[in-house]
């Protein structure tokens, strides 16, 4: 075992003081929990018995043994160790020891990661030379402990349940099993202090709490709008891997509610957050829609992208942006381009977007304005194009937010589906329609003219 030797202080789970030298587990035996190894994966198991017959204690932890525990399947497995990482890099030949704020041991079976983390311990400071810790923040923290500090240093009381391979019993420190039989999220230790030390924590408790739908414990939920600012400080790109996990994991739309509620949104997006403050009304109803859409599809197994979902956000104040270039005169090409410059650049100071996903997000948000333009040739093009299909859901969500023409959705939804013939037909009468009054106006010297592709809207 690795420990530093320190005595242990005293800690707190919301409110409740607790003395970690003398903290007792509740230790549930296999009898009266429903943790079966059938449901874990193999590759955990694998890594789990090797802990134990190497001498070392192993545990799997986290949010594997947390939906075991709800009747859930999850798909990632975390085990939690007195091993060392150099440890672990001798005991596990396929393994890798990644980050730098938490060291980590990844063993890879294939295209499959079990993640090992050495049991976390309680550290004093600035003066730890494993830890760094600026302005409240654990910007590093290398300090290794005990099984009941490490249960401690975790963020909610749901994701510190230990289950133990030696006896197949849960180890719960902190009060995990009756918070999960209450459905409430419960952060351990002071939650102004927790969240200070790691503002992320906010969107995690948002997210399990929209996920597994919980309620945020009142102490919990009581710092969330007063320190959502703290989010402003987080490095763009470790963002964006959070929004992810909120956006794409089947709960966006309760998420967002949650998010909105308690304004972490606007720390995320604030150019989005004032457009909708403002308007409401469709943009907000696109945005819902757009979320049930994407977690719709996770429920059916249908594979979602994030340019989609960010290109839902940012629609509304890269709308909002063109159209005042435009009243202010400019081409609206032109004014499309540079409210999608000025929109995105500003979203990467607060969620950094990967570069691969800005031209598709340009894409389906430039196709809006090409939808309108129904002429034979190009209607023939547009359904070619490699990112229809999505910009043409895009369009469908508008328009049953109130945000497009609902007819015009309906005119591409039926010419997407049909044959050759009928797509003949279907632009024959959009251009008819338009042109008809048009040969009126120019009189009988116009009158045997072609229809030349005319712009329905």
């Amino acid at each position: 075992m690795c420990h530093d030797g320190r005595n242990s202080p005293s800690y707190m789970i919301g409110r409740k003081l607790l003395n970690t030298t003398n903290l007792v587990p509740r230790i549930i035996p296999r009898a009266e929990h429903t943790i079966s190894r059938t449901e874990i994966s193999e590759y955990a198991l694998k890594v789990l018995y090797r802990l134990k017959n190497a001498g070392y204690q192993g545990f799997l932890v986290g949010g594997g043994v947390r939906d075991i525990l709800l009747g859930r399947h999850p798909k990632d497995f975390d085990v939690a160790t007195d091993a060392t990482p150099e440890d672990l890099r001798d005991l596990f030949r396929n393994c890798r020891l990644v980050g730098r704020r938490f060291r980590l041991a990844h063993v890879h079976f294939g295209s499959d990661i079990i993640e090992v983390a050495t049991f976390r311990g309680q550290h004093s400071g600035d003066e730890d030379e494993d830890a760094e810790v600026v302005d409240g923040r654990i910007v590093r923290d290398n300090v290794y402990g005990t099984l009941e500090e490490d249960a401690l240093r975790r963020d909610f009381t749901i994701n510190s349940l230990y289950y133990n391979i030696d006896d197949f019993s849960v180890v719960d420190y902190v009060g995990g099993m009756d918070d999960l039989r209450a459905r409430q999220l419960r952060t351990i230790g002071d939650p102004a202090q927790r969240y200070r030390e790691d503002p992320v924590r906010m969107l995690r408790a948002v997210r399990f709490a929209g996920k597994l739908d919980f309620q945020i414990e009142p102490n919990s939920e009581e710092p969330l709008r007063e320190l959502a600012a703290l989010l402003e400080g987080v490095p763009p790109a470790r963002l964006f891997e959070e929004v992810l996990k909120l956006f794409l994991t089947g709960s966006a739309e309760k998420t967002f509610i949650l998010l909105r509620r308690y304004r972490l949104f606007a720390s995320l997006f604030p150019q989005t957050d004032e457009v909708l403050s403002l308007e409401g009304g469709p943009s907000l109803e696109f945005v819902y829609l757009a979320l049930a859409s994407t977690d719709q599809r996770v429920a059916e197994g249908k594979p979602v992208t994030p340019a989609f979902i960010f290109a839902a956000l940012l629609w509304v104040p890269v709308e909002r942006l063109k159209r005042r270039f435009v009243e202010r005169g400019m081409m609206e090409s032109d004014a499309f381009a540079q409210a999608a410059d000025s929109v995105m650049a500003g979203q990467n100071q607060r969620v950094s977007l990967p570069r691969r996903f800005h031209t598709s997000m340009r894409e389906i948000w430039h196709l809006q304005e090409r939808f309108s333009k129904r002429a034979p040739k190009r209607s023939a093009r547009l359904v070619e194009h490699p990112r229809f299909r999505a910009a043409y859901d895009f369009l469908a969500l508008r328009a049953q937010a109130g945000d497009a023409d609902k007819e015009l959705a309906e005119w591409w939804g039926q010419f997407y589906s049909s044959d050759e013939d009928t797509r003949t037909a279907l632009v024959s009468t959009v251009v008819s329609d338009v042109a008809e009054p048009r040969r009126r106006r120019r009189g009988r010297r116009r009158s045997n003219a072609k229809p030349s592709g005319a712009v329905a809207t």
